[in-house]
């Protein structure tokens, strides 16, 4: 009994610190040990973007924008009370699968979706990673209604120029996301994966013919993209 109170006591005091743990766990070094290596020149490469779009460093807010057909990464933010600003885009080296969302382990697909980053990789085998949080609560009750179990998972923005289900960005703008990702804070971020840019004259037939929720997730994403202003 006196095992299972201490045990229990350990668990509870580890709670806040759960990130760090995981952090070690996956390879020694921490988000701020790489903030410390690669903040300030990531910093310094991002401050002539900011100021373009008259944007405080680091903003309130941060919104990730990643187009399949486009194969474009785009980067928008807010300061306190402002409105979205595009701050600049980047192409995506490396990402498996078509036009369509991600519906099971294994199929390759990057998910389509409106997602959040919930915890930083300083150790990922792919440089740096920024994790997102699929399958979220709209992936998992699909999943539930159509029998789908295993969703997979582990889907990252990551370094390299090699993916599959993730977005791959080259390892120098991994440091950059990684960098801003950490001082924006998590909170403070949100992730659209679209197929297209439904903000423009995209070719939608190239959307595949998918059952009715698709259509719906469609204009959910068109709804949130609507709302930044084009890059």
């Amino acid at each position: 009994m006196h095992v299972l109170l201490i045990l229990l006591a350990l668990i509870l005091l580890a709670i806040p610190f759960r990130g760090q743990i995981r952090e070690l766990a996956r390879g020694g070094k921490t988000v701020a040990s790489r903030l410390n290596e690669y903040g300030p020149a990531a910093r310094k490469r991002w401050a002539p973007f900011f100021h373009r779009a008259g944007i405080e460093y680091p903003p309130e807010k941060l919104v990730l924008v990643g187009l399949k057909l486009e194969e474009e990464l785009q980067v928008y933010a807010a300061s306190r009370k402002g409105r979205m600003r595009f701050i600049r885009a980047y192409p995506v080296l490396g990402a498996s699968g078509e036009l369509g969302p991600k519906l099971r382990q294994g199929d390759r697909q990057v998910p389509e979706g409106l997602y959040r980053i919930d915890w930083l990789n300083p150790n990922s085998a792919y440089h740096l990673a920024l994790h997102v949080n699929y399958p979220n609560a709209f992936d998992r009750k699909m999943g539930r209604q159509e029998g789908r179990k295993q969703l997979g998972g582990d889907i990252m923005i990551h370094g390299s120029n090699g993916s599959i289900g993730c977005l791959a960005m080259g390892d120098e703008v991994a440091e950059d996301l990684f960098v801003l990702a950490a001082d924006t804070g998590l909170d403070g971020i949100r992730v659209i994966l679209s197929p297209l840019d439904f903000r423009t004259d995209a070719p939608r037939s190239a959307l595949p013919d998918e059952p009715a929720w698709v259509k719906q997730l469609y204009t959910e994403i068109a709804a949130e993209l609507k709302q930044l202003p084009p890059p």
